[in-house]
């Protein structure tokens, strides 16, 4: 773990991220307390890929079929 002040790590910020980055962990001191943690957001895996939902979404035979109660709007 990697603990810094908040005024070096407003100097240093982006040597902070790359740090975080390859995984280690930083801790920013605000005053004596330990104020936050600088870590990388996971889940981030870009574009999706074409096509992975498919099967996933069903549509009904009638989707485009008037619907009964509607008719009195369409005249």
């Amino acid at each position: 773990m990697h603990e810094v002040d908040i005024k070096e790590a407003q100097r240093c910020l982006s040597d902070l991220i790359d740090e975080a980055l390859q995984g280690k962990e930083i801790v920013i001191r605000k005053d004596a307390y330990l104020a936050v943690r600088l870590v990388p957001i996971s889940g981030n895996g870009g574009l999706p890929t074409f096509g992975s939902a498919k099967g996933l979404i069903h549509i009904s035979d009638d989707f485009a079929a008037p619907l009964d109660n509607f008719q009195a709007y369409v005249k």
